[in-house]
């Protein structure tokens, strides 16, 4: 007897309520997190830097009756100058994959997200190429110094965090007291990676540490800024692919060094205040917010489609470099 068959009473159609796409989370991003914002109404400008070392010595002095008080001052270097380099990136939505495009999709939506995603991830590794690398930072002497995680602790290096006898409280707090020695500031911000983050997170000194405290002794990134006496703890998570266009995909980290960076950041950028960096970005370009970040939405009747373009104008910028001190290889 003939019957219908599962193909008969059922056509596979899409889903309306699930889609799969691998769309990062905007708070796995760390460009952003650390350094303020600059609007700068231009591209390019020049920024004021005191000497320091006028304004930590005193040349006061015992004045005598009728004798002039002892005089003094300062100097400031107008040399510094920050770019903004324009960074842009497009997605075409052509009128017949629009018209042909079942729900859930959405083409001039997705084409804003993955454009959205492509910035991101081009912000991220730029600031990885210009903060959270050797070489950067003048650390505690004035030239550039990092410090670097080892086996057995010689000068400059502490045992890695990962190794028997480590002491990572220690190590940041101590680097922490000599940056606030060199500059008058206690560094504020920790920016470490998800390598670094696991090993200190089961590290014993750490649990030691929070092991009497109330509830369950289980670490936190708000319990790391606590013990390493600092106001923020941040991750860097945002992973890219670094394999070609159709070749199999080769993931990581986009901070894939096992490093962490101390840091004082100034809150708001403020006049006579130091921070290890800003980003500076160029709110007067056309269009452009004040991160200067802009979105267009152009018809190219050429090729029948509609143009989703986002730009970004910005300038990492090491502004203060004893204001940091970069930890290398703290992780094995």
């Amino acid at each position: 007897m003939p019957q219908p068959t599962r193909s008969d009473v059922h056509v596979n159609v899409p889903l309306t309520n699930i889609s799969v796409a691998y769309i990062q989370r905007e708070d796995r991003f760390i460009a952003d997190k650390v350094f303020p914002v600059v609007p700068s109404d231009k591209q390019s400008n020049r920024y004021f830097t005191y000497d320091k070392s006028y304004w930590f010595r005193t040349q006061a002095q015992e004045r005598a009756p009728s004798t002039e008080s002892a005089g003094s001052g300062w100097a400031v270097d107008s040399t510094p100058t920050y770019f903004c380099r324009v960074f842009a990136v497009h997605k075409d939505v052509d009128d017949q994959t629009r018209a042909n495009t079942d729900t859930p999709l959405d083409m001039d939506r997705d084409a804003t997200i993955f454009c959205t995603q492509q910035m991101l991830l081009r912000k991220d590794q730029l600031w990885v190429t210009k903060y959270f690398t050797t070489g950067i930072w003048a650390g505690i002497t004035g030239a550039p110094l990092d410090v670097t995680g080892a086996a057995t602790a010689a000068a400059n290096q502490v045992i890695q965090w990962d190794r028997a006898g480590s002491d990572p409280i220690n190590d940041v707090t101590t680097y922490a007291m000599r940056m606030d020695e060199q500059t008058g500031f206690r560094p504020n911000t920790l920016v470490i990676t998800p390598y670094v983050e696991q090993k200190l997170l089961v590290h014993p000194v750490i649990l030691d540490r929070i092991k009497y405290t109330q509830g369950p002794a289980i670490p936190t990134l708000q319990l790391l800024a606590q013990l390493f006496n600092v106001e923020r703890v941040l991750v860097a998570r945002a992973t890219q692919n670094t394999a070609q266009e159709a070749a199999t995909a080769t993931m990581s980290y986009v901070a894939s060094t096992k490093g962490a960076l101390l840091l004082y950041v100034n809150p708001t950028p403020s006049i006579m205040m130091p921070s290890a960096g800003y980003t500076f970005s160029w709110s007067g370009l056309y269009g452009a917010g004040a991160m200067g970040t802009r979105t267009k939405r152009m018809r190219m009747e050429h090729l029948e489609s509609d143009r989703i373009e986002m730009e970004m104008a910005y300038d990492h910028k090491v502004v203060a470099a004893d204001c940091g001190i970069f930890f290398n290889t703290i992780v094995q």
